[in-house]
């Protein structure tokens, strides 16, 4: 599948799960995709290794298909020169690292641009490239997570904070830098120029919780986070079934949906409840409706549920584990999942979560051993076996 980015060549250098999940998506959708790595290779390369001592690493095989790897020791001075021959010649370059860090190795916006004006450059960060900390560590679980705002917007006062699954932050980030680079690859179309691009993680955390953010802007306060048994509305809340199994009701327009719900839980009566009566009285009596609802939802189980809600059209939504979401049919009927060539032989995985229906996209590939395609990739610039040869010799490349 060629996808709609065939024949746009990027080249990435970064680590870790912002920078190089922009590329995977990148490469998915067509794009000829270079991972340029230190000699060490992506220290990500090695995370389920060190902590969990198992043969694979699946998120490092999501963010880095498709693409090939080279090796370029970009101390040295010829490392350097070949690294700029490569952006000379290519559409994009995405990178996480910090400025300080392109900077010290002359391949800043000013510099590349310089040499090749066509070039889209997309700088992932942390906190933004101009920024007083704009050369801050930070990973999404500091600038995404919990500078923004996220963590605590999760839990009511007095609960201990939750800890974060890995690489959430960084795939939204990645996904908007794709976007940013699509975008600015259009305008190249009708200009000619290329520009640079900037995403940050902390700016995504910001538009993820641009309802709280532009609230607490608007009115200088926000309501804290609250239990499922103080909901603004108690209709649109988790509850369990008969066996412990958590289900979302959807019931937004909580009047609207009143009476299909009474219908399904077969209790008339609360519907002439004063405590019930409108949406102000059901909010001022939100423990005492829940609780009436945990005891009726107790007596079913989930699938039994879910027939007499579709049938009085209570909307609703299970609350699956990864292990359930993976078997869901949903999971395969929605595109999410994906077959991807790996050396043992098709092995499934996440797609990532754009179709186009006009130029088909999807994996080209597995993820590149560390520096698996130097030599192809140095032929393919033009130099011949002797000069690579002399690369080695140099430390340039391994």
């Amino acid at each position: 599948m060629a996808g709609p980015l065939e024949g746009i060549r990027v080249v990435e250098m970064g680590v870790w799960v912002a920078g190089p999940s922009c590329g995977g998506v990148l490469a998915d959708w067509g794009a000829s995709v270079i991972k340029v790595e230190p000699p060490d290779g992506d220290p990500f390369r090695g995370l389920f290794a060190g902590l969990l001592d198992v043969p694979a690493n699946p998120p490092f095989e999501l963010d880095n298909r498709g693409k090939r790897s080279i090796v370029l020791d970009l101390e040295t001075e010829q490392g350097r020169d070949l690294m700029c021959q490569l952006l000379d010649r290519t559409d994009v370059f995405v990178s996480n690292m910090r400025p300080r860090v392109l900077e010290k190795y002359g391949i800043t916006y000013d510099a590349c641009a310089v040499r090749n004006p066509r070039l889209i450059y997309c700088q992932v960060s942390g906190y933004g490239p101009e920024t007083d900390d704009a050369n801050r560590a930070a990973y999404d679980v500091g600038a995404f997570w919990s500078r923004a705002g996220v963590t605590a917007s999760l839990v009511p006062p007095g609960v201990d904070l939750p800890l974060q699954r890995g690489g959430m932050g960084d795939h939204m980030t990645g996904a908007n830098a794709a976007g940013a680079i699509s975008a600015a690859l259009y305008n190249r179309e009708k200009t000619g120029k290329g520009q640079r691009v900037a995403l940050s993680l902390f700016r995504i955390g910001a538009y993820m919780m641009g309802w709280d953010w532009n609230t607490a802007l608007r009115f200088g306060t926000l309501a804290p986070p609250y239990d499922r048994y103080h909901a603004v509305n108690p209709l649109i809340n988790l509850f369990k079934d008969r066996d412990g199994r958590w289900f979302h009701l959807l019931l937004l327009q909580a009047d609207r949906h009143w009476p299909d719900l009474l219908r399904a839980l077969e209790r008339p009566e609360l519907g002439t409840d004063p405590r019930f009566a409108d949406i102000p009285s059901r909010l001022a009596n939100s423990v005492e409706l829940v609780n009436e609802m945990d005891a009726i939802f107790q007596k079913r189980t989930l699938a039994e549920w879910g027939p007499i809600f579709d049938r009085e059209n209570v909307w609703w939504a299970p609350v699956n584990t990864v292990m359930e979401a993976v078997a869901d049919p949903l999971a395969v009927q929605s595109g999410a999942l994906v077959q991807v060539e790996s050396p043992e032989g098709p092995v499934t995985q996440v797609a990532t979560p754009a179709d186009f229906y006009g130029t088909p996209a999807g994996p080209s590939g597995w993820a590149p051993e560390l520096g698996q395609h130097t030599e192809e990739v140095l032929l393919e610039l033009g130099y011949d076996w002797d000069r690579i040869i002399a690369f080695k010799e140099a430390g340039a490349i391994p």
